[in-house]
């Protein structure tokens, strides 16, 4: 079978994962949901960024909730964005599953850059009023240093407001 076919099953219809899913690490799955997980062995080192596992998962309840409430697939990146961080921003949206259907929320904490970006299908409600009231709602906790605190509180505003559009 080849990446993207679809796959006649007992429980109907299932598109397989893209190519990209093949590049994944051992141990490493996108979820149905679209979101991606992955697992270490004993002893190794952990690779995610200096958070704790309470923060993960806070940040993972606040994505899947906002994301059924606004039919938006919300992602978020943190790490380094170029010099042109909307630029680079898109780039991370079009590697999220269903980049149309998306919106991002791109924090570079080094240059302290906040870029919303959405997809051509949802641009509509994830637009620049709702990304400007995102970055508002975490501007506050990203100042304190909490930028966990920050991006759920970003994904509950731009939530709410893009289910009201």
């Amino acid at each position: 079978m080849a990446s993207g076919e679809v796959v006649s099953g007992q429980h109907g219809d299932v598109a397989v994962a893209s190519a990209a899913a093949s590049a994944l690490p051992i141990g490493t799955v996108v979820t149905n949901g679209g979101r991606g997980s992955g697992t270490r062995y004993p002893g190794q080192a952990p690779t995610t960024p200096p958070f704790t596992r309470e923060e993960l998962i806070g940040l993972d309840e606040a994505l899947k909730a906002a994301s059924e409430k606004a039919y938006v697939r919300f992602s978020v990146f943190i790490g380094e964005l170029g010099t042109d961080a909307v630029a680079d921003a898109r780039a991370v949206l079009l590697r999220a599953p269903e980049p149309a259907n998306g919106a991002l929320i791109a924090v570079s904490p080094n240059s302290h850059d906040v870029v919303v970006v959405s997809g051509v299908d949802v641009a509509d409600r994830v637009n620049d009023r709702v990304a400007q009231l995102g970055v508002t709602a975490a501007v506050t906790s990203f100042r304190q240093g909490d930028l966990i605190d920050g991006l759920i509180a970003a994904l509950r505003v731009m939530s709410t407001a893009a289910a009201a559009s």
